[in-house]
């Protein structure tokens, strides 16, 4: 439980400090038919009229659920970590009528079968305690509910990732004790296999794994705000990061398409499945 609350405590700290990361690293990719993987997520509980964000950051997908006719029937509900995330939620429109708590997903704050549908974008993979999370959801979905969840897959080719990771992780490995990132997740839920079994014992029928590419190409500022928005950055001295950052910049440089942009794409994995 210890080893728990540190990494709780590290992902509040990182997102009172970074509020609004994520959306700001993957918002503007696009899939092959031109959705975000926010917009993925959002379409697979189209169907759904009471949906919970889990791990909702700073409110994002909670607004493409609540946009359109069906999203202003919705009722909607998100829980994170961190306030400093909820209150940037609080005042995207549609959202100031959500139910945002802070709170723990291995103990929700609902009653059962509170939910017809459940979404998680890059949040689920962070949390431990893999089952307990997976039995709280199981409890506050109903039988037939949708549970979506996108988690990261890693680089899709090209040699982005490759660069900034050849130049990061020599400064991760040298970083001391009190700079580095606690373990975070539960490596089962980033394979179809892992999920599968946890999901599985908690009362979910098969799960449906789809990996999709996504392509984040951008402007050097944004590709920096892609990659540099990974938690091992965060407890960085900030001479540190910013000599990290120039190099990583310099040798993009030389990958740079004519318009200016620096290729850049990563996979992520969308499991789907229903609760019996």
């Amino acid at each position: 439980m210890a080893m728990d609350r540190d990494r709780e405590d590290f992902l509040r700290a990182f997102h009172a400090a970074h509020p609004a990361v994520t959306a700001r690293a993957m918002a503007h990719g696009r899939a092959g038919d031109g959705r975000s993987s926010y917009e993925i997520l959002r379409d697979r509980v189209a169907a759904c009229g009471r949906v919970l964000d889990l791990g909702c950051g700073d409110g994002l997908l909670l607004e493409l659920l609540a946009t359109g006719e069906a999203g202003a029937r919705r009722r909607l509900a998100g829980i994170d970590l961190s306030a400093e995330e909820l209150a940037l939620a609080r005042r995207r429109p549609g959202v100031a009528r959500a139910d945002l708590r802070v709170g723990r997903a291995q103990r929700l704050p609902f009653h059962a079968s509170h939910f017809d549908g459940c979404v998680s974008h890059m949040a689920l993979m962070l949390m431990s305690d893999a089952e307990q999370v997976a039995a709280e959801l199981a409890r506050v979905l109903e039988p037939g509910g949708t549970l979506a969840v996108v988690v990261g897959g890693g680089a899709a080719g090209g040699e982005t990732y490759e660069r900034f990771l050849r130049l990061a992780k020599p400064l991760f490995k040298a970083a001391p004790p009190e700079q580095r990132t606690p373990p975070l997740g539960n490596p089962r839920l980033r394979s179809h296999e892992g999920f599968d079994e946890v999901f599985g014992a908690a009362g979910f029928g098969p799960v449906e794994w789809e990996t999709v590419r996504i392509d984040l190409s951008g402007p050097p500022e944004q590709i920096w705000r892609t990659v540099g928005s990974l938690y091992d950055i965060g407890p960085l001295d900030a001479a540190v990061t910013a000599d990290l950052r120039a190099r990583f910049e310099a040798e993009s440089a030389a990958a740079a398409l004519p318009d200016g942009s620096i290729p850049c794409a990563m996979n992520v994995h969308l499991a789907t499945a229903v609760r019996r």
